[in-house]
């Protein structure tokens, strides 16, 4: 694959991974249906795509139970409050890793750092100012952004435990999608792991239409598995700086897809604090090139 293709896989991952937003709110099913039957079937095609060149390890069921909860918690926030509040929460996971860093992993912060932190710290804040009034896609809001803010917590944990997995230096601002094969490993058992943790809350299943089911096969067969293909792809080529950077269209996508099929708008002060959030973090990635 030449550089161009490469970057085109890139792209194609985040729009895929974008649409996870509208689509989890796929009316029939609740959040507990919709993180067993996405992550279940995710965990079977990506299994079935790379059962030869997947590498267990002793640490891959802890990046899995960390990513199932990533994944899980995550689901839930979108049901119950905007698709922008939950992906813009979740992407403030860095400063997590800034709190843990220095003491799982003995990894020190920078200034440069801080003032990153400082400006995610300021966009998360945004994120909660304003009305927080229950709508047709948003049901409880308040419980929502607390449970998109512990799915970042969550992917700092996933983070810190690939660090271990991969053993290389953690760069919260590059790619953490999932990288060689420990990393798609841990991606499959956390798949398979979420699955099981829904199941108790998940049966029976609901009574829906042939689109409905679709929209769910949908998220599990493409939204995760073929963008992650993608994704793998890109990165036998591209450097982790800029697949960072071409994976920032998924949290800019991510609300516009939900306000395009489901008319869920925003709030200006949501709008405002991703903006500061998106933006903080591709000034830190590009200039912690320089580094």
């Amino acid at each position: 694959m030449d550089i161009r293709r490469a970057r085109f896989s890139a792209l194609i991952a985040a729009l895929l991974f974008s649409t996870g937003g509208a689509a989890i709110k796929v009316a029939a099913f609740s959040a507990p249906q919709v993180s067993m039957l996405r992550s279940g079937i995710a965990a079977c095609v990506l299994y079935a795509w790379y059962r030869r060149q997947l590498r267990w390890t002793a640490w891959t069921p802890a990046v899995g139970l960390v990513y199932a909860a990533t994944l899980t918690l995550f689901v839930a926030a979108t049901k119950l409050t905007t698709a922008a509040n939950a992906i813009f929460l979740q992407s403030t996971a860095p400063i997590y890793i800034a709190l843990f860093g220095p003491w799982l992993l003995r990894e020190r912060t920078t200034r440069k750092d801080v003032a990153y932190l400082t400006a995610l710290g300021a966009g998360m804040g945004l994120c909660f100012v304003g009305r927080n009034s229950p709508t047709s896609t948003a049901s409880d809001p308040a419980t929502g952004n607390l449970l998109a803010v512990a799915s970042g917590c969550a992917w700092a944990l996933t983070l810190i435990t690939l660090r271990h997995l991969n053993g290389r230096p953690l760069n919260p601002r590059a790619s953490p999608k999932g990288t060689g094969e420990s990393g798609l490993a841990a991606v499959v058992a956390g798949n398979a792991m979420a699955c099981l943790i829904a199941v108790p809350w998940s049966l029976p299943l609901p009574q829906a239409d042939a689109a409905e089911w679709g929209t769910i096969v949908y998220l599990g067969v493409v939204q995760i598995a073929l963008a992650y293909v993608c994704l793998t792809a890109a990165m036998r080529r591209l450097p982790a700086l800029e697949i960072s950077l071409l994976l920032l269209i998924e949290p800019v996508l991510n609300p516009c897809w939900t306000w395009l099929v489901h008319g869920e708008r925003p709030e200006s002060w949501t709008l405002a604090g991703g903006a500061v959030i998106l933006g903080a973090t591709a000034l830190r990635t590009v200039t912690s090139k320089a580094e």
